[in-house]
Protein backbone atom coordinates (compact mmCIF):
# COMPACT_ATOMS: atom_id res chain seq x y z
CA UNK A 1 0.00 0.00 0.00
CA UNK A 2 0.28 3.58 0.09
CA UNK A 3 2.40 5.35 2.60
CA UNK A 4 1.87 8.92 2.23
CA UNK A 5 4.62 11.56 3.57
CA UNK A 6 4.88 14.15 5.74
CA UNK A 7 8.15 15.96 6.16
CA UNK A 8 8.26 19.00 8.32
CA UNK A 9 10.47 22.54 8.31
CA UNK A 10 9.40 25.17 11.04
CA UNK A 11 6.27 23.42 11.36
CA UNK A 12 4.99 23.11 7.73
CA UNK A 13 4.90 20.61 5.41
CA UNK A 14 7.35 20.77 2.80
CA UNK A 15 9.34 18.79 -0.07
CA UNK A 16 12.87 18.57 -0.84
CA UNK A 17 14.72 17.71 -3.91
CA UNK A 18 17.47 14.92 -3.07
CA UNK A 19 17.06 16.02 0.74
CA UNK A 20 18.26 19.62 0.25
CA UNK A 21 16.80 21.65 -2.26
CA UNK A 22 13.07 22.84 -1.43
CA UNK A 23 10.77 22.19 -4.31
CA UNK A 24 7.69 23.19 -2.54
CA UNK A 25 5.68 24.30 0.67
CA UNK A 26 2.84 22.67 1.67
CA UNK A 27 1.59 24.80 4.44
CA UNK A 28 -0.42 23.78 7.66
CA UNK A 29 0.15 19.84 7.73
CA UNK A 30 -2.71 19.07 9.81
CA UNK A 31 -5.81 18.58 7.13
CA UNK A 32 -3.07 17.33 5.15
CA UNK A 33 -2.55 14.29 7.88
CA UNK A 34 -6.27 14.00 8.47
CA UNK A 35 -6.87 13.24 5.01
CA UNK A 36 -3.05 11.01 4.30
CA UNK A 37 -4.59 8.81 7.29
CA UNK A 38 -7.37 7.67 5.87
CA UNK A 39 -5.53 5.26 3.76
CA UNK A 40 -3.45 4.15 6.60
CA UNK A 41 -0.05 5.52 8.27
CA UNK A 42 1.40 8.27 7.29
CA UNK A 43 5.45 9.11 7.58
CA UNK A 44 6.20 12.23 9.80
CA UNK A 45 9.86 13.17 9.32
CA UNK A 46 11.41 16.03 11.72
CA UNK A 47 13.49 17.40 9.30
CA UNK A 48 14.60 20.24 11.59
CA UNK A 49 15.42 17.55 14.48
CA UNK A 50 17.30 15.50 11.81
CA UNK A 51 19.45 18.34 10.72
CA UNK A 52 19.76 19.88 14.50
CA UNK A 53 17.96 23.02 13.33
CA UNK A 54 15.23 22.75 15.48
CA UNK A 55 12.16 20.62 16.67
CA UNK A 56 8.48 20.28 15.50
CA UNK A 57 7.39 18.11 18.40
CA UNK A 58 4.53 20.08 18.62
CA UNK A 59 3.21 19.91 15.50
CA UNK A 60 4.04 15.69 15.05
CA UNK A 61 2.37 15.56 18.54
CA UNK A 62 -0.80 17.81 17.03
CA UNK A 63 -0.61 15.03 14.13
CA UNK A 64 -0.61 12.01 15.99
CA UNK A 65 -4.17 13.17 17.33
CA UNK A 66 -5.58 13.49 13.98
CA UNK A 67 -3.61 9.95 12.36
CA UNK A 68 -2.24 6.92 12.60
CA UNK A 69 1.23 8.12 12.41
CA UNK A 70 5.07 6.70 11.92
CA UNK A 71 7.56 9.45 13.51
CA UNK A 72 11.10 9.89 12.43
CA UNK A 73 13.94 12.41 12.45
CA UNK A 74 16.18 12.61 15.18
CA UNK A 75 15.59 9.90 16.82
CA UNK A 76 19.29 9.19 18.41
CA UNK A 77 18.79 8.29 22.39
CA UNK A 78 16.35 5.21 23.83
CA UNK A 79 15.04 8.57 25.68
CA UNK A 80 13.56 9.89 22.72
CA UNK A 81 12.69 6.65 21.48
CA UNK A 82 10.36 6.22 24.36
CA UNK A 83 9.06 9.56 24.38
CA UNK A 84 7.72 9.41 20.81
CA UNK A 85 5.92 5.34 21.08
CA UNK A 86 4.90 6.81 24.82
CA UNK A 87 3.03 9.61 22.81
CA UNK A 88 1.00 7.27 20.25
CA UNK A 89 3.36 6.44 17.55
CA UNK A 90 2.34 3.39 15.69
CA UNK A 91 5.90 3.28 14.59
CA UNK A 92 9.31 4.77 14.89
CA UNK A 93 11.81 5.55 12.68
CA UNK A 94 15.51 5.28 13.21
CA UNK A 95 18.28 6.38 11.03
CA UNK A 96 21.86 6.06 12.19
CA UNK A 97 21.31 5.60 15.46
CA UNK A 98 19.79 2.48 14.49
CA UNK A 99 22.01 -0.19 16.20
CA UNK A 100 21.55 -3.15 18.16
CA UNK A 101 22.22 -1.92 21.36
CA UNK A 102 19.49 0.59 21.43
CA UNK A 103 17.55 -1.02 19.09
CA UNK A 104 17.19 -4.24 21.74
CA UNK A 105 15.26 -2.14 24.14
CA UNK A 106 12.75 -1.44 22.17
CA UNK A 107 9.98 -3.65 20.53
CA UNK A 108 10.90 -4.75 17.58
CA UNK A 109 7.28 -4.48 15.83
CA UNK A 110 7.23 -0.79 16.59
CA UNK A 111 10.72 0.07 14.97
CA UNK A 112 11.73 1.26 11.37
CA UNK A 113 15.29 1.10 10.80
CA UNK A 114 15.76 3.54 7.89
CA UNK A 115 18.42 2.50 5.55
CA UNK A 116 19.60 5.82 2.57
CA UNK A 117 21.49 4.28 -0.47
CA UNK A 118 22.74 5.34 -3.34
CA UNK A 119 23.06 2.39 -6.16
CA UNK A 120 22.77 0.10 -2.94
CA UNK A 121 25.65 1.27 -0.86
CA UNK A 122 24.34 3.25 2.71
CA UNK A 123 25.30 6.54 2.96
CA UNK A 124 24.82 9.13 5.95
CA UNK A 125 25.29 12.62 6.83
CA UNK A 126 22.25 14.18 4.68
CA UNK A 127 23.42 11.73 2.25
CA UNK A 128 26.47 13.20 1.46
CA UNK A 129 28.94 10.61 2.74
CA UNK A 130 29.51 7.17 1.60
CA UNK A 131 29.74 4.50 4.31
CA UNK A 132 31.11 1.73 1.98
CA UNK A 133 28.25 -0.49 3.72
CA UNK A 134 26.26 -2.14 1.38
CA UNK A 135 22.15 -2.07 1.93
CA UNK A 136 21.70 -5.84 1.56
CA UNK A 137 24.32 -6.23 4.37
CA UNK A 138 22.77 -4.10 6.75
CA UNK A 139 19.55 -5.40 6.65
CA UNK A 140 20.75 -8.78 7.49
CA UNK A 141 22.94 -7.16 10.51
CA UNK A 142 19.53 -5.31 12.04
CA UNK A 143 16.62 -7.48 10.73
CA UNK A 144 16.77 -9.31 14.29
CA UNK A 145 15.84 -6.19 15.69
CA UNK A 146 13.29 -4.27 13.86
CA UNK A 147 9.93 -4.75 12.43
CA UNK A 148 10.60 -2.99 9.27
CA UNK A 149 13.25 -1.12 6.89
CA UNK A 150 12.23 2.05 5.03
CA UNK A 151 15.41 2.03 2.06
CA UNK A 152 15.35 4.85 0.37
CA UNK A 153 16.92 4.90 -3.40
CA UNK A 154 18.37 8.84 -2.81
CA UNK A 155 19.59 8.82 -6.81
CA UNK A 156 15.92 8.81 -7.03
CA UNK A 157 14.52 10.51 -4.32
CA UNK A 158 12.38 13.44 -5.44
CA UNK A 159 12.81 12.76 -9.24
CA UNK A 160 9.24 10.99 -10.20
CA UNK A 161 12.17 8.84 -12.63
CA UNK A 162 10.32 5.51 -11.57
CA UNK A 163 11.05 2.68 -9.49
CA UNK A 164 13.35 -0.14 -9.77
CA UNK A 165 11.28 -3.30 -9.59
CA UNK A 166 14.49 -5.94 -9.46
CA UNK A 167 16.01 -4.04 -6.35
CA UNK A 168 13.25 -3.70 -5.03
CA UNK A 169 12.17 -7.21 -4.65
CA UNK A 170 15.91 -8.52 -3.65
CA UNK A 171 14.82 -5.73 -0.96
CA UNK A 172 11.85 -7.75 -0.34
CA UNK A 173 13.68 -11.15 -0.03
CA UNK A 174 16.43 -9.65 2.41
CA UNK A 175 13.79 -8.36 4.68
CA UNK A 176 12.32 -11.92 5.42
CA UNK A 177 9.86 -11.48 7.84
CA UNK A 178 10.58 -7.77 8.58
CA UNK A 179 8.18 -5.35 6.46
CA UNK A 180 9.53 -3.20 3.99
CA UNK A 181 8.79 0.19 3.03
CA UNK A 182 11.11 2.02 -0.37
CA UNK A 183 10.78 5.32 -0.95
CA UNK A 184 12.22 7.72 -4.09
CA UNK A 185 11.31 7.30 -7.75
CA UNK A 186 7.34 6.71 -7.32
CA UNK A 187 5.96 8.64 -10.10
CA UNK A 188 2.58 6.94 -10.99
CA UNK A 189 -0.08 5.22 -9.57
CA UNK A 190 0.55 2.25 -11.05
CA UNK A 191 4.34 1.98 -9.49
CA UNK A 192 2.55 2.06 -5.89
CA UNK A 193 0.71 -0.88 -7.37
CA UNK A 194 3.82 -3.02 -8.35
CA UNK A 195 5.56 -2.30 -5.10
CA UNK A 196 2.42 -3.38 -3.41
CA UNK A 197 2.50 -6.71 -5.84
CA UNK A 198 6.22 -6.96 -4.73
CA UNK A 199 5.64 -7.52 -1.59
CA UNK A 200 5.76 -3.90 0.10
CA UNK A 201 5.04 -0.42 0.58
CA UNK A 202 5.96 2.87 -1.23
CA UNK A 203 6.16 5.78 0.88
CA UNK A 204 5.27 8.74 -1.26
CA UNK A 205 5.68 12.63 -1.02
CA UNK A 206 6.85 14.12 -4.23
CA UNK A 207 3.91 12.35 -6.64
CA UNK A 208 1.12 13.73 -4.36
CA UNK A 209 1.85 17.11 -3.57
CA UNK A 210 2.49 17.66 -7.56
CA UNK A 211 -0.60 16.60 -8.19
CA UNK A 212 0.82 13.28 -10.40
CA UNK A 213 -1.74 11.07 -8.81
CA UNK A 214 -4.23 10.66 -5.78
CA UNK A 215 -4.51 8.42 -2.85
CA UNK A 216 -7.56 6.78 -4.96
CA UNK A 217 -5.50 5.88 -7.54
CA UNK A 218 -2.81 4.62 -5.31
CA UNK A 219 -5.19 2.27 -3.47
CA UNK A 220 -7.20 1.44 -6.78
CA UNK A 221 -3.70 0.27 -8.40
CA UNK A 222 -3.40 -2.06 -5.37
CA UNK A 223 -7.06 -3.75 -5.79
CA UNK A 224 -8.20 -6.18 -8.04
CA UNK A 225 -11.41 -7.70 -9.45
CA UNK A 226 -13.07 -10.48 -10.71
CA UNK A 227 -16.56 -8.82 -10.90
CA UNK A 228 -17.38 -7.93 -14.72
CA UNK A 229 -18.95 -4.74 -13.77
CA UNK A 230 -15.02 -4.15 -12.21
CA UNK A 231 -15.97 -3.01 -8.59
CA UNK A 232 -14.45 -3.66 -5.68
CA UNK A 233 -16.64 -5.23 -2.86
CA UNK A 234 -16.99 -2.66 0.33
CA UNK A 235 -17.24 -3.88 4.01
CA UNK A 236 -19.05 -0.99 6.06
CA UNK A 237 -18.00 -1.18 9.67
CA UNK A 238 -18.44 0.85 12.68
CA UNK A 239 -16.00 3.05 15.14
CA UNK A 240 -16.01 -0.84 16.82
CA UNK A 241 -15.51 -2.83 13.66
CA UNK A 242 -19.30 -3.81 13.79
CA UNK A 243 -20.54 -4.82 10.29
CA UNK A 244 -22.82 -2.43 9.32
CA UNK A 245 -23.79 -3.25 5.25
CA UNK A 246 -22.21 -4.00 1.80
CA UNK A 247 -21.42 -2.02 -0.43
CA UNK A 248 -19.46 -1.18 -3.99
CA UNK A 249 -16.79 1.11 -4.97
CA UNK A 250 -14.67 2.29 -7.96
CA UNK A 251 -11.85 4.82 -8.13
CA UNK A 252 -14.25 7.68 -8.78
CA UNK A 253 -16.30 7.14 -5.03
CA UNK A 254 -13.00 6.54 -3.56
CA UNK A 255 -11.61 9.28 -4.85
CA UNK A 256 -14.37 11.44 -3.30
CA UNK A 257 -14.59 9.40 0.43
CA UNK A 258 -10.55 9.66 0.79
CA UNK A 259 -10.60 13.60 -0.16
CA UNK A 260 -14.07 14.42 1.29
CA UNK A 261 -13.88 12.00 4.20
CA UNK A 262 -17.36 10.91 3.36
CA UNK A 263 -19.00 7.45 3.26
CA UNK A 264 -19.19 7.48 -0.54
CA UNK A 265 -20.01 4.49 -2.62
CA UNK A 266 -20.92 3.16 -6.43
CA UNK A 267 -24.56 2.83 -6.56
CA UNK A 268 -25.07 -0.28 -8.87
CA UNK A 269 -29.17 -0.04 -9.50
CA UNK A 270 -28.31 3.90 -10.54
CA UNK A 271 -24.79 3.33 -12.23
CA UNK A 272 -23.65 6.22 -10.31
CA UNK A 273 -21.86 8.03 -7.31
CA UNK A 274 -23.51 7.21 -3.87
CA UNK A 275 -22.81 9.25 -1.21
CA UNK A 276 -24.45 7.77 2.16
CA UNK A 277 -27.56 10.25 3.40
CA UNK A 278 -27.03 12.46 0.95
CA UNK A 279 -30.90 12.59 1.01
CA UNK A 280 -31.52 10.60 4.16
CA UNK A 281 -29.78 12.29 6.45
CA UNK A 282 -27.91 9.24 7.64
CA UNK A 283 -24.52 10.12 7.11
CA UNK A 284 -20.91 8.66 7.13
CA UNK A 285 -17.92 10.02 8.39
CA UNK A 286 -15.05 8.25 7.14
CA UNK A 287 -12.29 7.31 9.32
CA UNK A 288 -10.21 4.77 7.24
CA UNK A 289 -10.01 2.52 4.09
CA UNK A 290 -8.46 -0.70 4.21
CA UNK A 291 -7.61 -3.33 2.21
CA UNK A 292 -7.77 -7.22 2.64
CA UNK A 293 -5.31 -9.70 2.32
CA UNK A 294 -6.31 -10.51 -1.37
CA UNK A 295 -6.47 -6.92 -2.39
CA UNK A 296 -10.40 -7.59 -3.60
CA UNK A 297 -12.07 -6.35 -0.43
CA UNK A 298 -12.41 -2.92 0.84
CA UNK A 299 -13.31 -1.66 4.18
CA UNK A 300 -14.74 1.25 5.47
CA UNK A 301 -14.64 2.43 8.94
CA UNK A 302 -17.16 4.97 9.65
CA UNK A 303 -19.25 7.29 12.19
CA UNK A 304 -23.10 6.28 11.36
CA UNK A 305 -25.41 9.17 11.90
CA UNK A 306 -28.84 9.35 11.69
CA UNK A 307 -31.47 6.22 11.91
CA UNK A 308 -28.30 3.29 10.96
CA UNK A 309 -27.18 1.93 8.11
CA UNK A 310 -30.16 0.30 6.78
CA UNK A 311 -32.71 1.52 4.58
CA UNK A 312 -35.52 -0.14 6.86
CA UNK A 313 -33.78 2.39 9.34
CA UNK A 314 -31.91 0.04 11.54
CA UNK A 315 -28.04 0.62 12.72
CA UNK A 316 -27.05 -2.38 10.34
CA UNK A 317 -28.60 -4.76 7.57
CA UNK A 318 -27.99 -7.82 10.08
CA UNK A 319 -30.80 -5.88 12.81
CA UNK A 320 -30.49 -4.10 15.76
CA UNK A 321 -27.41 -3.73 17.67
CA UNK A 322 -26.75 -5.89 20.72
CA UNK A 323 -24.73 -5.76 23.96
CA UNK A 324 -22.89 -2.72 24.91
CA UNK A 325 -23.66 -0.66 21.90
CA UNK A 326 -27.34 -1.90 22.26
CA UNK A 327 -26.97 -0.35 26.58
CA UNK A 328 -25.42 2.78 25.01
CA UNK A 329 -28.28 3.80 22.85
CA UNK A 330 -31.12 2.57 25.56
CA UNK A 331 -28.89 5.26 27.84
CA UNK A 332 -28.60 7.92 25.56
CA UNK A 333 -32.87 7.66 25.11
CA UNK A 334 -33.03 7.93 28.31
CA UNK A 335 -30.67 10.78 28.85
CA UNK A 336 -32.65 13.23 25.93
CA UNK A 337 -35.74 11.92 26.89
CA UNK A 338 -37.90 11.78 30.25
CA UNK A 339 -39.01 7.80 30.49
CA UNK A 340 -41.60 7.46 33.82
CA UNK A 341 -40.31 5.21 36.15
CA UNK A 342 -36.55 4.90 34.40
CA UNK A 343 -34.07 4.30 36.94
CA UNK A 344 -31.26 5.48 34.51
CA UNK A 345 -33.45 8.60 34.84
CA UNK A 346 -33.23 8.94 38.36
CA UNK A 347 -29.28 8.13 38.47
CA UNK A 348 -28.94 11.57 36.19
CA UNK A 349 -31.07 13.34 38.58
CA UNK A 350 -30.61 12.40 42.11
CA UNK A 351 -27.19 14.07 43.32
CA UNK A 352 -24.67 11.24 44.46
CA UNK A 353 -26.70 8.59 43.51
CA UNK A 354 -24.94 7.45 40.55
CA UNK A 355 -21.54 7.93 42.69
CA UNK A 356 -22.86 5.81 45.79
CA UNK A 357 -23.87 3.01 42.95
CA UNK A 358 -20.80 3.11 41.23
CA UNK A 359 -18.65 2.24 44.37
CA UNK A 360 -21.03 -0.53 46.02
CA UNK A 361 -21.14 -1.92 42.54
CA UNK A 362 -17.11 -1.95 42.22
CA UNK A 363 -16.89 -3.32 45.80
CA UNK A 364 -19.16 -5.91 44.61
CA UNK A 365 -17.38 -7.07 41.94
CA UNK A 366 -13.91 -7.16 43.58
CA UNK A 367 -15.49 -9.86 46.08
CA UNK A 368 -17.35 -11.58 44.03
CA UNK A 369 -16.29 -15.55 43.78
CA UNK A 370 -17.10 -18.05 40.63
CA UNK A 371 -17.97 -17.09 37.23
CA UNK A 372 -21.41 -16.45 37.44
CA UNK A 373 -21.46 -14.07 40.76
CA UNK A 374 -18.39 -12.27 38.58
CA UNK A 375 -20.86 -12.41 35.18
CA UNK A 376 -23.50 -10.54 37.21
CA UNK A 377 -21.69 -8.13 39.14
CA UNK A 378 -19.44 -7.11 36.40
CA UNK A 379 -22.67 -6.21 34.06
CA UNK A 380 -23.96 -4.82 37.04
CA UNK A 381 -20.77 -2.17 36.99
CA UNK A 382 -20.23 -2.12 33.43
CA UNK A 383 -24.27 -0.54 33.43
CA UNK A 384 -23.43 2.62 36.00
CA UNK A 385 -20.57 3.26 34.41
CA UNK A 386 -21.65 3.44 31.13
CA UNK A 387 -24.33 5.98 32.61
CA UNK A 388 -21.73 7.77 33.81
CA UNK A 389 -19.96 7.90 30.22
CA UNK A 390 -23.74 8.91 29.10
CA UNK A 391 -24.02 11.78 31.62
CA UNK A 392 -20.58 13.36 30.48
CA UNK A 393 -21.17 12.53 26.91
CA UNK A 394 -18.61 10.11 26.68
CA UNK A 395 -19.73 7.48 23.95
CA UNK A 396 -18.02 3.17 24.16
CA UNK A 397 -16.06 4.60 21.08
CA UNK A 398 -14.17 7.39 23.07
CA UNK A 399 -13.16 4.58 25.64
CA UNK A 400 -12.18 2.08 23.16
CA UNK A 401 -9.34 4.79 21.40
CA UNK A 402 -8.30 5.55 24.95
CA UNK A 403 -7.59 2.46 25.52
CA UNK A 404 -5.90 2.06 21.87
CA UNK A 405 -3.72 4.88 22.81
CA UNK A 406 -2.60 3.49 26.00
CA UNK A 407 -1.73 0.27 24.62
CA UNK A 408 0.96 2.00 22.74
CA UNK A 409 2.33 3.20 25.78
CA UNK A 410 5.60 1.07 26.62
CA UNK A 411 6.39 3.14 29.66
CA UNK A 412 3.88 1.37 32.78
CA UNK A 413 3.12 3.01 35.68
CA UNK A 414 3.15 1.09 38.68
CA UNK A 415 -0.58 0.50 39.33
CA UNK A 416 -0.28 0.53 42.75
CA UNK A 417 -3.70 1.58 44.79
CA UNK A 418 -4.07 4.65 46.15
CA UNK A 419 -3.27 4.75 50.32
CA UNK A 420 -7.04 5.37 51.10
CA UNK A 421 -7.38 1.66 49.18
CA UNK A 422 -4.66 -0.19 50.45
CA UNK A 423 -4.76 -3.00 53.20
CA UNK A 424 -8.62 -3.45 52.37
CA UNK A 425 -9.41 0.03 53.81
Amino acid sequence: MIIPSIDLQNGHAVQLIGGKEKALDAGDPCPIAECFGRVGEVAVIDLDAALGTGSNRETILDLLKRAPCRVGGGIRDLKTARFWLDAGARKIILGTAAEPELLSQLPRDRVIAALDAVDGDIVVEGWTKKTGRGVLDRMQELKAYVGGFLVTFVEREGRLGGIDESGIKELVDAADDAALTVAGGVATAQDVGRIDALGADAQVGMALYTNRFDLADATAACLKTDREDGLWTTVVVDESGLALGLAYSDVDSLRVAINEGKGAYHSRSRNALWIKGATSGAVQKLHRIELDCDRDTLRFSVSQSGPGFCHLERSSCWGDSTGLQRLESTLWDRKTAAVEGSYTGRLLAEEGLLAAKLGEEAEELAQADGVSEVIHEAADLIYFAMVAMARAGVRMTDVESELDRRALKITRRSGNPKASYQGGN
